[in-house]
């Protein structure tokens, strides 16, 4: 193994970080395989495909890889990388292989990370569920949460 001075960039667990831990170089290789694969949208869409057909493929396909695994990056993104995968997501809106309608990216994060936690909470046969904290018993008699979980969690539900 090379000395971590020595590493230039690193490319873990399909994630690409340098020697700065920015995950630029991450951002930089998941958005040039989403535009390769609006180059297949766009043969796709001259061989007749229609545009609610090509969009579904692009929330499927695309949309599902940009955020793969956002949770575990997604904290060591600068506002440039967040902007340019934004800038990507605007440009597939205007060639019309993306809803109109899709959020921006931290909020398709945002949203996905909500999702999951919840799917956890509320299914204990979850394989995450067993990395919970225990359940907080309130004997208050105050307004009834959304969850029962100790809220040393710092986690927001919207």
């Amino acid at each position: 193994m090379r000395p971590l001075s020595s590493l230039t960039s690193n490319n873990d667990a399909h994630c690409t970080t340098d020697n700065c831990l920015s995950v630029s170089p991450h951002v930089q290789s998941v958005i040039a395989s989403c535009a390769q694969a609006l180059y297949a949208l766009r043969v796709l869409r001259a061989h007749g495909l229609s545009d609610s057909t090509l969009q579904t493929i692009f929330r499927a396909g695309v949309v599902a890889k940009l955020i793969y695994a956002s949770s575990a990056w997604l904290g060591f993104t600068t506002a440039h990388d967040r902007q340019r995968i934004d800038a990507f997501i605007g440009r597939s809106k205007r060639a019309g292989f993306c809803a109109t309608e899709l959020d921006d990216f931290y909020t398709l994060c945002t949203s996905a990370d909500k999702q999951l936690f919840l799917k956890v909470l509320h299914n204990p046969d979850h394989v995450l569920h067993s990395l919970l904290p225990p359940p907080n018993v309130q004997n208050y008699n105050l307004r009834r949460r959304t969850h029962n979980i100790y809220s040393s969690l710092n986690v927001q539900l919207r």
